[in-house]
């Protein structure tokens, strides 16, 4: 199956102490997360200050909800592209990694453009729907049509950086994702404090800072020797990766887009309590933020790690590399849940100064963060499940124990209590019930079992 000896070595990703190699990979992913973070809180912070509260709630509120939606849906689809890439890669199956590769660009290309088609021209009817404030309309609209102009080179940063990251190179995103980030931080500078063109100029410099970022990722795929490397006259569809990367990535990203359903549900409902409340939602979810990158590193890190070890048939060393994850990240999660919960009303002033929106914003940090350590077993367990390429139990798990459980409380509690703790309740409820769900199936060790007939299936040696 196209097998030969290569000469790079990866980061030792299927050798060596575990919790080892995970922090080495785990690291270069978290810092890119946190950029990757700072890079979109650069944006709100700078129109908060600089314009006001309602281009910060436009910047940050609903419109950060809808693009995770639907950009949401085509990093899951994408993940089924590291899926299998890491596996052929594990299983040093050369012809397939290539193949593979060409099949993803091909994905970040044309999904790239019926992202940009999609979002453009459902900006404001969908912004209507979810019932966003009259006076952040305009601003929620102009931000959301100039983002997602950057669609095709945010998927091929998105792709290759997954390419990068199935092979065992997490460091390389990085640097892309810092170079970007401090061109965003200055552009928005110049476009929104200097330029004064608002809501504009601040999609604007992201759009700028997603191109630069898709250069370099190109340049690093495009010039290397290795059996990733990108030849662009070789870009396009194959008739039997393809339908591997869906068979993954859909059940990933439909998951993704139940996720941010629900978080739209949450979030009209949430703006049905006016401007002040958003604003305050919109800052507590770029600080909260903070948290979630740790913890999705972790859940990214374990699926490049369990799709190594699981295409060099490591069995034993994928559960081990569980439980060692799960204990890495639930101490990690609690720390920092208890520096974030003291740090909140200073981190809240680098974004506005308004008295009524900080007040807010700290009563729902104080309200939920004790319960975020919960979402651990959710995250490390589905990124493990789906490492073996099996994505839909992740996918039916996340669908009714987040998905259909919060939809549910929203519509059916909190017209009965029209509270903003009755919104926040529906979030560790859902924590709970998925966790719950996640334990008992892994625990009962199906998922093993049906990834090994899958990597059986797939030719993986």
């Amino acid at each position: 199956m196209g097998k030969k000896q290569r000469t790079f070595k990866g980061n030792g990703i299927t050798e060596g102490v575990i919790w080892k190699q995970l922090l080495f990979f785990f690291f270069p992913i978290m810092l890119g997360s946190l950029f990757q973070q700072l890079y979109n809180m650069a944006d709100a912070m700078i129109v908060g200050n600089f314009v006001g509260k309602q281009a910060l709630a436009a910047v940050g509120g609903t419109t950060s909800v809808l693009i995770n939606l639907l950009v949401g849906f085509f990093v899951g689809l994408s993940s089924g592209a590291t899926v299998v890439i890491s596996q052929f890669f594990g299983g040093h199956s050369d012809r397939e990694v290539s193949r593979s590769v060409h099949t993803a660009i091909m994905l970040a290309l044309t999904g790239g453009a019926i992202l940009m088609i999609v979002g453009i021209a459902a900006a404001r009817p969908i912004l209507q729907l979810m019932q966003t404030p009259e006076d952040v309309m305009d601003y929620s609209v102009t931000y959301i049509r100039i983002y997602f102009l950057g669609m095709i080179p945010s998927s091929i940063y998105n792709i290759g950086s997954g390419i990068l990251r199935a092979v065992g190179d997490a460091k390389r995103p990085l640097y892309f994702l810092i170079a970007a980030c401090f061109t965003n931080i200055v552009l928005d500078l110049l476009f929104v404090v200097v330029f004064h063109w608002g809501v504009a100029g601040a999609g604007i410099a992201t759009v700028m800072s997603q191109c630069l970022s898709a250069v370099l990722v190109c340049l690093v795929l495009s010039r290397s020797t290795e059996s990733y490397r990108v030849m662009w006259h070789k870009v396009r569809f194959d008739s039997v990766m393809l339908p591997r990367i869906i068979r993954i990535g859909i059940p990933a990203g439909l998951q993704s887009v139940m996720y941010n359903a629900a978080n739209i549900v949450v979030q009209t409902s949430m703006n049905t309590f006016g401007t002040d409340n958003v604003a305050s939602w919109t800052v507590f979810e770029k600080m909260d933020g903070i948290y979630w990158l740790v913890v999705s590193a972790f859940g990214v890190a374990v699926t490049t790690f369990v799709g190594q070890n699981f295409g060099a048939r490591k069995f034993e060393r994928v559960k081990k590399s569980v439980r060692v994850s799960l204990a890495m990240c639930l101490s990690i999660a609690i720390g920092l849940s208890i520096l974030l919960i003291c740090l909140c009303p200073y981190i809240f002033l680098l974004f506005t100064s308004d008295t009524a929106v900080l007040q807010g914003g700290i009563f729902m940090v104080h309200f939920m963060m004790p319960a975020y350590f919960i979402y651990v077993f959710t995250e490390i367990l589905s990124g493990a499940i789906r490492g073996t390429g099996d994505a839909f139990i992740p996918m039916l798990i996340t669908c009714v124990g987040v998905c259909v459980l919060r939809i549910a409380w929203i519509a059916l509690i909190v017209p009965r209590w029209h509270d903003t703790r009755a919104v926040m309740l529906s979030f560790p409820i859902s924590w709970v019930v998925s966790a719950a769900i996640f334990i008992i199936y892994y625990l009962r060790g199906n998922w093993m079992q049906r990834g090994i007939k899958k990597l059986d299936e797939s030719g993986v040696l």
